[in-house]
């Protein structure tokens, strides 16, 4: 199996000066070459320092119709690399992208300019999302001037990616992107009450400071969602969220435990105030965030079932 490495990204997103970077660690300059293929020619070019340094062969496929396996093995034949880096045309769908069967992606990371990620996400928001969604790493940089933007930002793509890691940079280095006051809740009140929109900045902001809310007792409208194998005295409740489009749906919520789990109708609606725990759950596979239950209410459903991050 050939380790690949994706990297997604508009024009001018910062694609290149990632790649130069992680060329010159050390991983890329041991034994073997690094096939580097380029889907489009970008502002920033690689030097012969660069290349010569990491044994790195570059080759450019211009066509979109041209990404396919035939020409892809071709190029491995022709090379013979250890390692292949994509640096993957952002106006091509990364849906449609097929490699070799032997060809083993390792990682895939997604560069935003945080400067035009606005239009983007709104504009071309199905290209966005398909980069976004298979990416272990999303680095949006140039983001000076941006901070009170950055907490959204997060959101949209953690509804997207709830397993990515998100760093934000500007001139100076990284950012820490969410704040306690951007929140539209009081994470101090003795009982955290959600709304609709608060429902779903809680789900994310839980996934990246969850130091803020373990031993807190929380409060939503919830539908009541129980797995096939899931154990006994646990549900998830949660809410359908559009998370992209009008077609692509995401059922967002925790386990919890709950006595009375078993007497409870899928898809039927309820309230519930739980406290929040951090603790070891089979179908995690990990540790993560558990719910236990201390009141639960049959309620009505909202005049608005889906909650939308966008």
């Amino acid at each position: 199996m050939i380790p690949v490495y994706i990297i997604n990204g508009f024009l001018d997103s910062g694609k290149s000066e990632f790649i130069t970077y992680t060329l010159a660690q050390p991983y890329f300059q041991t034994r073997g070459k690094t096939l580097l293929i380029l889907c489009e020619e970008g502002e920033v070019a690689y030097t012969e320092e660069v290349l010569k340094k990491s044994r790195t062969i570059v080759e450019l496929i211009e066509e979109e119709e041209d990404f396919q396996p035939a020409t892809l093995i071709e190029l491995e034949k022709k090379h013979k690399p250890s390692r292949i880096i994509v640096e993957y045309n952002g106006m091509w769908n990364a849906k449609n992208m097929k490699l070799p069967w032997h060809w083993k992606v390792e990682q895939q990371v997604t560069c935003i300019d945080g400067s035009t990620f606005s239009m983007y996400f709104t504009n071309m928001k199905s290209l966005l999302a398909e980069m976004l969604r298979k990416s272990e790493m999303i680095i949006m940089n140039r983001c000076d001037g941006m901070e009170s933007e950055l907490a959204n930002y997060k959101r949209n793509i953690k509804a997207i990616n709830q397993q990515a890691e998100i760093i934000f940079e500007d001139s100076k280095g990284e950012i820490n992107a969410t704040l306690e006051e951007d929140l539209p809740y009081d994470v101090n009140a003795d009982i955290i009450s959600l709304d609709d929109t608060g429902y779903g900045v809680w789900y994310i902001d839980m996934l990246d400071n969850m130091e803020r809310y373990v031993g807190k007792t929380v409060e939503f409208l919830a539908m009541v969602l129980k797995p096939e194998k899931f154990p006994k005295g646990y549900f998830v409740p949660g809410r359908m969220a559009m998370t992209c489009c009008a077609d692509d749906m995401a059922f967002l919520g925790y386990a919890c435990k709950y006595d009375g789990a078993e007497a409870l109708s899928q898809k039927e609606w309820v309230q519930v105030t739980a406290t929040i725990c951090w603790e070891y759950f089979e179908d995690y596979k990990s540790e993560g965030p558990v719910l236990h239950a201390v009141k639960l209410s049959k309620a009505k459903a909202p005049k608005e079932e889906i909650i939308s991050f966008v």
